[in-house]
């Protein structure tokens, strides 16, 4: 294996450890949504319900990159728990201010994976990685910073 080969499953890897924690971080999203309650019960459902889609939009793309870089994506719920980062969270009980607050971490951590996964892309000389990484990254600060917001008087 080449160092550029080397390069390209080091970034493929890590693009994969970003999509377990999209498909962790999407199902969490929505997972809030069904369950919010609470004065401001239709901001926080419509809010989550948003975000969760956005996530979710960014699935195939990311997937789609690791196909580019010559190698295999994530086959099965049973990868991404392999995979993820992100902590489910199977709470029966908990207040919009914690969903707030945990989705808020989630995605900031998820910046922290995709900032990692944009240095392997410059490593492998993948520009169009390198570039589409940016996007992703924009969308997870948004929505980090609207959960902060939504949290300042929850």
């Amino acid at each position: 294996m080449t160092t550029g080969d080397n390069a390209r499953k080091a970034l493929a890897d890590s693009l994969n450890g970003v999509l377990a924690d999209s498909f962790a971080l999407y199902l969490k999203t929505k997972n809030f949504h069904w369950h919010v309650s609470g004065p401001h019960f239709r901001d926080y459902h419509l809010m989550f319900d948003e975000q969760a889609t956005q996530i979710l939009l960014t699935t195939d793309a990311i997937a789609e990159r690791v196909r580019k870089n010559g190698q295999r994506t994530l086959t099965s719920i049973g990868d991404i728990s392999k995979r993820q980062n992100i902590a489910d969270n199977d709470a029966e009980k908990l207040s919009a201010e914690d969903m707030l607050k945990e989705l808020r971490q989630d995605n900031l951590s998820l910046v922290e994976n995709l900032r990692a996964a944009k240095e392997l892309a410059g490593e492998a000389g993948d520009n169009a990685t390198d570039g589409i990484i940016d996007d992703w990254t924009d969308q997870a600060e948004e929505r980090a910073w609207f959960l902060l917001e939504s949290a300042q008087n929850a």
